[in-house]
């Protein structure tokens, strides 16, 4: 079974260096978290997941890293000066802020009190300076999302590549909302990352594209170890769209604290190609946009049969990194009674995800030949270039079996007396089963190559 409450991820999260609150010592910053020794490492190879599935296993997209910071005049034609807002309430009684779609019962999750404001809209962006004079001219935004810098790149990618529909542009990175209750440990957060994919195809295969990138996306979740059977899939009805969407489908996953959004899939139509394009009038664009008077670009691909300039619709599966790692975590996480009456608990990470592929452990610290040993087969496995492998001279074999248990290493190899003195074979303790074998120096690099890809 998945981890039962939030409170038990929070805390393995920090006990064992997953995740921090940010500037803790100083009484921390509410929705900002740090990733630990672990956790960095948990991170990276989710992100390396996806862009391995994304780009490396399909030869129609490409990769992009663009500039955090954002030209205004960008994010006032994708709309987000006008509509990336949420409805915020204050409370007379105890001065708290909420978000108004979040109350239940327009009561104050504070205090209680009934006595709030009206609601009204609170622009999410955060806003800097830019340059030496801070003032309404000169200020950037930091992006609220990666997809405007992949539309607005449209054209580069488009006249590097020579790229034609269907293609797609990746990008993993930074975003930025000023949300008014950051709540849920990592899942609503001020600063995150997300994992985007903006694919573009022409006009008319769209709805087709939408509903096989449901799939792509429902699948490569099960291959992190996010079953179906704990997603739920959510149409979202027509008077809840974003204001760019035709239709999206929201992937919504059974956190500990309830049944929310883990990844998004949105038919985009044309608007945002549509949004930074001059003269739009001439390419027959369907979406309601805002005439740009300011963009140098035309935005669009010429039908190979027509040679007639065509906006490509975009399919764009969304994820966010935060929440992904929350929910890779809940599912790993378990609690299992022994035989003898004791309780373990371990993450059964999927290897590819796991912090620590493999921990070494020399069954006696300050005996110099093992040590050396250990050593020794520590830098052979990481020459494999499989991930972290870790040396770690503790002298407690069991303590070392639990704690490597509990952030999901899947394999602890010991290195003991018999293999110095008898065979130079070592034993392999596996982590979900707690299954030992002995295995032969000599063979150990195929062993746990073979291992971590099951």
């Amino acid at each position: 079974m998945p981890a039962q409450s939030m409170d038990a991820l929070v805390a393995l999260a920090k006990r064992r260096g997953f995740i921090f609150p940010s500037s803790d010592i100083y009484g921390g910053l509410q929705g900002v978290y740090d990733y630990g020794p672990l956790g960095v490492e948990l991170k990276n190879n989710l992100k390396a997941a996806w862009w391995r599935a994304m780009v490396f296993e399909r030869d129609d997209v490409e990769g992009l890293d663009a500039a955090v910071l954002t030209n205004r005049t960008t994010l006032k034609y994708s709309g987000h000066e006008d509509t990336f807002t949420d409805p915020m309430v204050d409370c007379r009684e105890c001065k708290s802020r909420w978000r108004a779609d979040h109350l239940e019962g327009d009561k104050c999750p504070s205090c209680g009190s009934t006595d709030l404001t009206e609601p009204r809209p609170f622009n999410l962006m955060f806003k800097t300076g830019v340059g030496p004079i801070a003032d309404d001219e000169n200020f950037a935004y930091l992006r609220p999302e990666t997809a405007q810098a992949i539309f607005t790149n449209f054209k580069n990618v488009v006249d590097a590549t020579s790229r034609k529909p269907p293609f797609g542009i990746a990008q993993i990175g930074k975003a930025f909302r000023n949300e008014i209750t950051p709540r849920n440990f990592i899942f609503r957060v001020r600063e995150f990352e997300q994992m985007e994919l903006e694919f573009f195809v022409p006009p008319g295969t769209d709805e087709q594209w939408h509903t096989d990138w449901v799939e792509e996306r429902l699948t490569w979740w099960e291959d992190q170890g996010v079953p179906r059977d704990r997603i739920e899939l959510l149409h979202v009805p027509a008077d809840e769209l974003a204001h760019y969407s035709k239709a999206t489908v929201d992937l919504m996953y059974h956190f500990p604290h309830g049944v929310e959004e883990l990844e998004g899939i949105a038919n985009r139509t044309d608007f945002d190609l549509g949004s930074h394009t001059k003269n739009q009038a001439d390419l027959g664009i369907q979406a309601k946009v805002k005439e740009n008077t300011e963009s140098n670009a035309r935005l669009a691909v010429q039908d190979p049969d027509t040679n007639a300039w065509q906006v490509p619709f975009v399919i764009e599966p969304s994820a966010g990194v935060d929440r992904g790692v929350l929910a890779v975590l809940n599912e790993a996480y378990k609690v299992e009674t022994l035989e003898n009456g004791s309780e373990r608990t371990l993450l059964s990470l999927k290897p590819h995800l796991s912090p620590i592929k493999v921990a070494v452990l020399p069954l006696k610290r300050n005996h110099e030949g093992i040590v050396a040993k250990a050593r020794g087969i520590k830098q052979m496995l990481q020459a494999l270039g499989l991930g972290r492998i870790l040396y770690e001279n503790t002298g407690n074999i069991g303590k070392g079996y639990r704690r490597h248990d509990e952030v999901g290493t899947p394999l602890c190899v010991t290195v003991d007396f018999q293999t110095i003195e008898e065979d130079d074979s070592v034993t392999v303790r596996d982590r979900d089963t707690m299954a030992q074998q002995r295995v032969p120096v000599a063979e150990l690099a195929e062993f746990v190559k073979k291992a971590l890809q099951a």
